[in-house]
């Protein structure tokens, strides 16, 4: 009582009228009210001030994974699980090449694929100096692929090039092809994931990347298309000169050009489906220029032999050369950046540096 009395006397505690009326009933609600606001304001400051930290400390653990997550990517160059699902969902780029990103979850994929084929089925140990020259190596490899393909990406969009759901799936169904006959999906794409540690998403997604490569190759090397008007007037002319010869003999106008043999193959050959353009032909026959299916270039072939099951043909292979020639020109003028530290290796084993 003696606490409520001192209240009272300091003004903390309202003193009630003596008797409430209407007259005084505004009076006695204004004392209450100011009472309490003295408790209402403090609480409300707090949670202006829970709020604003709330806010600050969220921005700093941001932040904090931003930096952690870049440090992770680009300067340790993180290859795990977790950091390809990250940049699988997340496209961060890895290299840019002429103004087109290089994605951060394409080179991963690559990577992480062939590193996976060495250690089950090389049993390689990746450990020690020789594993680190091996993991650089395939970095590079990785790294040379990836930008291709976004440097072929560009080009395709410019000219309207595309690989249609049809193209991609007659092409897979093709890779299903044994002597024994078509492979069922299932035990095909295990044997990928086996091998190569791809779902068969990821496995369509690079095959898709490889075949819009190809069409853009065969698309923009005018070169090779004249050259392989020459070679077939020549081979078609040469009678019964061999066709090695013949090639020797004209170097100079079919630069770059090679001849080849394969001996008895089977027929579903997994040679580019030259040994089924090969099957399509009669016995000496030869065929116009044709496309390969690995996309290395155009082939004249004649049918030396065939049975039920094999064949055996003869060609000469005019490679393509103005895709590489170009994105050779990039790297020569600067214009592709890579943003990662991954030596750089030509494709002849020549001596590294690095392609900052």
């Amino acid at each position: 009582m003696k606490k409520i009395i001192q209240k009272l006397r300091k003004g903390e505690i309202p003193e009630p009228p003596s008797r409430i009326t209407n007259d005084t009933v505004s009076e006695y609600r204004k004392r209450v009210l100011a009472g309490g606001r003295k408790f209402k304001y403090p609480i409300q400051y707090s949670r202006h001030k829970l709020v604003i930290n709330t806010v600050i400390i969220s921005a700093l653990a941001l932040v904090l994974v931003l930096i952690i997550g870049w440090w992770q990517l680009y300067p340790r160059q993180n290859m795990s699980e977790f950091a390809y699902r990250v940049v699988a969902v997340v496209p961060l780029p890895v290299a840019n090449v002429n103004g087109e990103s290089v994605r951060y979850s394409d080179y991963l994929m690559k990577l992480r694929s062939a590193e996976h084929y060495l250690r089950q089925k090389e049993k390689a140990t990746l450990t020690g100096n020789d594993g680190v020259r091996q993991i650089s190596y395939l970095k590079q490899q990785a790294m040379n692929d990836t930008i291709a393909d976004a440097y072929a990406t560009q080009l395709a969009r410019s000219k309207g090039i595309v690989v249609s759901d049809d193209e991609l799936a007659n092409f897979l169904r093709s890779q299903r092809q044994s002597e024994d006959g078509e492979i069922s999906e299932r035990t095909y794409y295990a044997v990928i994931k086996d091998y190569y540690n791809w779902s068969s998403e990821e496995y369509a997604h690079t095959m898709r990347a490889k075949l819009l490569r190809q069409k853009v190759s065969y698309e923009i090397d005018e070169t090779a298309r004249e050259i392989a008007t020459s070679a077939g007037k020549l081979v078609n002319a040469a009678g019964d000169k061999p066709w090695a010869v013949v090639v020797q003999e004209n170097a100079k106008s079919l630069p770059g050009v090679t001849y080849g043999a394969s001996g008895l193959v089977p027929r579903t050959n997994q040679d580019g489906g030259l040994a089924v353009q090969a099957a399509q032909l009669k016995k000496g026959e030869i065929s116009k220029p044709v496309t390969s299916l690995n996309g290395d270039g155009y082939y004249i072939i004649r049918l030396v032999d065939s049975n039920d099951t094999q064949v055996s043909y003869e060609f000469v292979k005019i490679p393509l050369t103005t895709f590489q020639r170009q994105l050779d020109a990039l790297y020569g003028d600067n214009k592709i950046k890579i943003h990662i530290d991954v030596p750089f290796r030509d494709e002849q084993g020549g001596q590294t540096d690095e392609r900052q």
